[in-house]
C-alpha cells in the first residue's frame, strides 16, 4: 500500500502498523470507524484486508486531504468526516471502532508545531471523554480496538468500565524482552462479561532486527510512505 504523508507533519510509526496487525486477528466485519485517522493508515490497511464498510474521523484538514488521496490511489471505498471526534454524531452505530489516538501527556517532550501537537497529545482527546464517545457510537456487542501508552492502562480500564465497555483482549508491546512496555493494544467490547484475555507480549526487536512476529506484520502490511507538500 502506497501512503502519502505530510512533509513537516506527524507521520505514522510502528504503533499504527502493530495496531493493524492486532486488529486483523479479530477478522472484523461490518461497519467500522477509524478515529483520528491521520493519513488513513490503520483504517485503510484494515479496509484492504477485511470485509468492512470503512468510515473515518479526522479533524485536521491537512490529514483529511492526504487520507482521501491515499484511499483513492489504493482503490478503497472510504467515507471521511472532517470534525472533532468528541463532537461527531452518528445515528446508526458501528460494529467496530479502531483508533491510534493522541496519547502523550503534557509532561512529555512537546512539539511547538500545532499539527504535530494535536496528533500526539491527549489534551486534545482526554481519556474519559474519549471512552464516553466510543461507548455512544458502538452498537450492542460492538468492539473498539485501540493502542495507547502502556503506563496509562489503569486509567483506560477504569474509563471504559465506567461506560460498560470491558477490556476483553490486551497485548503489551516491548521494544526488547528486558525493557518495560511502552505501548498497549487492547480490545473493549460493549456489554461484555468476559474475563480479560491477556496475550503473550509482543517483542519488537531482537538484537538490532525485528523479531519474526513483528517482521511478519510489516510483511503483511506492505506499507510504503511518500512525503508530500500540501
Amino acid at each position: 500500500m502506497l501512503l502519502y504523508q505530510p512533509d513537516g507533519g506527524y507521520c505514522y510509526n510502528s504503533d499504527s502498523i502493530l495496531l493493524y496487525g492486532f486488529i486483523t486477528h479479530f477478522n472484523p466485519k461490518g461497519r467500522m470507524l477509524d478515529v483520528g485517522a491521520g493519513c488513513g493508515i490503520v483504517g485503510l490497511l484494515v479496509g484492504r484486508d477485511c470485509d468492512v464498510q470503512l468510515e473515518a474521523v479526522e479533524k485536521q484538514s491537512v490529514y483529511t486531504q492526504i487520507s482521501r488521496r491515499n484511499a483513492q490511489i489504493n482503490n478503497i471505498e472510504y467515507c471521511l468526516h472532517e470534525c472533532d471526534f468528541l463532537e461527531y454524531e452518528d445515528k446508526n452505530g458501528f460494529d467496530w471502532i479502531v483508533s491510534n489516538p493522541p496519547f502523550y501527556s503534557e509532561g512529555s517532550a512537546r512539539s511547538d508545531n500545532p499539527i504535530i501537537h494535536q496528533a500526539r497529545y491527549n489534551v486534545h482527546m482526554p481519556i474519559v471523554e474519549y471512552a464516553q464517545k466510543i461507548a455512544k457510537l458502538l452498537r450492542p456487542q460492538g468492539s473498539a480496538v485501540i493502542c495507547y501508552d502502556a503506563r496509562q492502562f489503569a486509567q483506560l480500564c477504569s474509563a471504559f468500565e465506567a461506560v460498560k465497555l470491558r477490556v476483553v483482549d490486551v497485548q503489551f508491546v516491548h521494544s526488547k524482552s528486558d525493557r518495560p512496555s511502552t505501548l498497549v493494544m487492547f480490545r473493549v467490547k460493549k456489554n461484555s462479561k468476559s474475563a480479560m484475555n491477556v496475550w503473550a507480549p509482543l517483542i519488537t526487536f531482537e538484537n538490532d532486527s525485528y523479531t519474526p512476529a513483528v517482521q511478519a506484520i510489516y510483511d503483511k502490511a506492505k506499507a510504503h510512505s511518500i512525503k508530500c507538500q500540501i
